[in-house]
């Protein structure tokens, strides 16, 4: 294949070289994933810190005790992407998630924005749920009366500046990623199994005083809320109306807009589909399973929530806890926080592991540089890839405020969520004999539906985001066309497809 440089826009990844072609020990990645590993997986990414947290802030100041309405909506939209991103990863069993369905569907320079808005997503989202650990491990220290050496008490539990405790839970982490998928798994059953236990403690005591009194008002009178001051801090949605209701059904359907951060995750189940065994069709079960497992426990302990305080009640410092506080169970605060860190923890592995296959996608393809595509082997791991990315999340958590930054990671997921679902539009039309383990049911409405779903949770995000969000794309552009667009292997020659790139390989869909 000759240099291709002139038709970087349109030039496209065979689907057959995607998932086919990297046989090599240098670039192959080790089978590791079984099908209950894969709803371990998303579980460990979607319940977080925030299943403690997020149903009372959001019924104290938005929805009522319609939360549980949000919830549901979120998760509906959030199944409905799952259904996409699900009959992708079975036609294209490779790591690199949505940036290589990209690839094989629009070409190289689409991939490339939906990969750079990939790699912010799962970066921000590491270095903030990294800080957020290190508050909740401050706080439980402090609530189980653990005095902190008065030499380390102004770097522990600390939301800006250098954190002890936020650079010790990366550098570890990245090393149990680093050291191999088999190792980061078993920690991960552990951490996730002892998570769930807690999350279940909580629904079960909480029902215990549960009063349906609360649930009476839903929907909540509704409460007009002014546009914020400053354009930049306004939402696009109340930017273009002027005003906003909170409670009511708008409150209720605006909630489910910040909910949405707590179903993200499911999609990083796809970016292990290269190590999955049967990943064609593991891998689309262990993405909705998981997603039905985490829109069920979510709901619940949402129930619980505004079932066990009325929502004009609720402490927004610790919503959860307070409520337990008021019921008389005091030694349920000290569950809550050791759930909340066990919950972190899986969140930050999961991210990790995410991150290294898309660096280490984007590096085999040569759109990053190919040294970041080895494989180390004795791990059987992209350790040099995960150092890297380590080095990057320790930078960016301990030198930028990153918990101003959580709003990147909802639209850079939701961004390639849009993606997806065009996707499987255009897959449906261009490639119908590719082999797929999973069909989205209802094409192209349920495709559609993901797309205005995604865009109205867009549209509630504040402009500030919009903006933050457009310049770290237009540095992604930049770099490609100075590095990316001259040293893709499309470009150079390397990527030769391997089986027809109409069809992809009508039989086995691992090397």
């Amino acid at each position: 294949m000759s240099e291709d440089r002139s038709s970087s826009i349109t030039r496209r990844l065979p689907p057959g070289t995607a998932t086919e072609r990297w046989t090599g020990a240098r670039h192959g990645m080790a089978t590791t994933y079984r099908r209950a590993d894969l709803v371990v997986l998303g579980v460990g990414v979607m319940i977080g810190a925030g299943i403690f947290s997020l149903a009372g802030r959001q019924a104290a100041t938005m929805a009522g005790p319609g939360v549980i309405l949000s919830f549901m909506i979120a998760g509906i939209t959030s199944m409905l992407v799952a259904f996409c991103i699900a009959e992708l990863s079975s036609a294209m069993p490779a790591s690199g998630s949505a940036y290589t369905f990209t690839y094989v569907i629009f070409g190289e320079v689409w991939a490339w924005i939906v990969g750079w808005a990939l790699v912010m997503e799962l970066l921000v989202a590491t270095a903030v749920v990294a800080r957020a650990w290190s508050l909740y491990a401050a706080q439980m220290l402090a609530d189980l009366r653990v005095p902190i050496p008065a030499p380390l008490a102004g770097v522990v539990g600390q939301t800006e500046g250098f954190d002890l405790f936020t650079l010790l839970i990366l550098v570890l982490l990245v090393a149990v990623v680093a050291l191999g998928a088999r190792i980061g798994l078993r920690a991960l059953w552990i951490i996730v199994v002892a998570k769930l236990l807690t999350i279940g403690a909580v629904i079960v005591i909480g029902a215990l005083h549960f009063d349906q009194g609360n649930l009476t008002a839903i929907p909540a009178p509704p409460a007009p809320v002014p546009a914020a001051s400053e354009t930049l801090q306004s939402s696009v949605l109340g930017l273009l109306f002027g005003q906003t209701d909170a409670f009511g059904w708008f409150g209720i359907f605006a909630a489910s807009a910040t909910i949405a951060f707590a179903y993200i995750g499911f999609d990083v189940v796809a970016t292990a589909a290269e190590e999955a065994e049967d990943a064609p069709r593991a891998v689309p079960r262990g993405i909705i399973r998981s997603l039905m497992v985490t829109t069920v426990i979510y709901i619940a302990v949402a129930v619980v929530m505004v079932g066990m305080t009325s929502y004009d009640e609720i402490d927004l410092n610790a919503p959860l806890a307070s409520a337990f506080r008021r019921a008389g169970v005091d030694f349920m605060v000290h569950v809550i926080n050791i759930g909340a860190v066990l919950g972190l923890t899986t969140v930050v592995l999961v991210l990790l592991v995410g991150l290294t296959r898309v660096v280490f996608a984007m590096a085999r393809d040569g759109l990053f540089p190919r040294s970041l595509a080895k494989v180390n082997r004795t791990y059987h791991s992209p350790t040099r890839a995960t150092l890297v990315i380590g080095l990057a999340a320790v930078l960016l958590a301990e030198f930028v405020p990153v918990l101003t930054l959580e709003p990147l990671v909802v639209i850079g997921a939701l961004y390639t969520f849009i993606a997806s679902a065009a996707g499987v539009i255009r897959m449906r039309r261009t490639m119908p004999g590719l082999p797929r383990g999973f069909r989205t049911p209802f094409s192209p409405y349920v495709p559609a539906a993901s797309i205005l779903a995604c865009l109205w949770l867009m549209v509630n995000l504040q402009v500030v985001t919009w903006l933050y969000f457009a310049v770290w794309m237009a540095f992604g552009l930049l770099v490609y066309l100075l590095y990316g667009r001259r040293n893709s292997l499309l470009a150079t020659g390397g990527g030769r497809p391997a089986v027809d790139p109409a069809y992809g390989n009508r039989g086995r869909h691992r090397r």
